[in-house]
């Protein structure tokens, strides 16, 4: 019998850790909700785009988001998606952090992962697939988050202005601009932003982008293509930008064939 593939079905497993493999269409969105369970939300290919009243995450394969429970969040699948989730009991949890967090995901514990997904929900905690709960725990523990993430402002006419720029990231309009149209001096806005997102404008912006070209990245598309359409007159520029951010070049971060899992 095939296992169910509804997020409910999940949340009130007994068992510590419960695990869905769930597949998605480029541009499919899950909208707004919340888990009774925290959950580790990752997948084996393609990249998400998930957002919550805090702040915007992008989460290539290599990565996976820590939600906690009762966290209301929305996800956009930024291409194909193999989406293989954690649900973890809060007992389980105690360990991880009461915040989202961007998280490498090694190729351990991947496999695990995907290897959880093929359980029985009711799995025997004593036999071999309780030992595979226990390594994903074993795994979870000491995770470093990494800064892929971005912060939402609280003021509604910031909070506009940022939703523009994530619906359009090569816009280009210095920070004067931006000031006009909420109505507010550049030295206002600008204050507004460092204080409640802990970014400059520019930099918020920056991240934007950076966050944007991983997600088409990840979708395969062309390099040359992501930088125009970013706003960088150069590739070298784009190139240069992203590996500062990133810590890697923007070839590692294409599209990878969809392998099973």
């Amino acid at each position: 019998m095939a296992r169910s593939t509804n997020a409910e079905d999940y949340q009130h497993v007994p068992r510590a850790v419960a695990a869905m493999p769930k597949d998605f269409a480029a541009g499919f969105e899950i909208l707004p909700h919340r888990h009774a369970r925290a959950q580790l939300i990752h997948a084996t290919a393609g990249t998400m785009r998930v957002s919550t009243d805090d702040g915007v995450w992008v989460v290539p394969p290599q990565r996976a988001l820590w939600m906690p429970a009762g966290v209301a969040h929305s996800i956009v699948m930024l291409a194909t998606v193999r989406m293989r989730t954690l649900y973890l009991r809060e007992d389980a949890a105690g360990f991880m952090p009461q915040d989202c967090r961007v998280l490498p995901i090694s190729s351990l514990l991947r496999e695990l992962i995907v290897r959880a997904t093929e359980l029985p929900l009711q799995y025997d905690e004593g036999g071999p697939a309780g030992h595979i709960v226990a390594l994903i725990l074993a795994e979870l523990h000491g995770l470093q988050s990494l800064p892929l993430d971005l912060p939402m402002p609280r003021d509604i006419a910031l909070r506009t202005i940022c939703r523009r720029l994530l619906e359009s990231p090569g816009d280009t309009r210095p920070l004067d601009a931006w000031a006009e149209i909420a109505n507010l001096s550049s030295r206002t806005l600008a204050r507004r932003f460092q204080a409640q997102t802990g970014l400059s404008f520019g930099a918020w912006r920056q991240q934007a982008r950076v966050l944007e070209a991983m997600g088409r990245l990840g979708g395969g598309e062309p390099v040359t293509q992501v930088a125009l359409d970013l706003g960088y007159e150069s590739v070298s520029a784009f190139c240069a930008m992203f590996r500062r951010a990133a810590g890697a070049s923007p070839s590692r971060f294409r599209a990878r064939p969809l392998v099973p899992g």
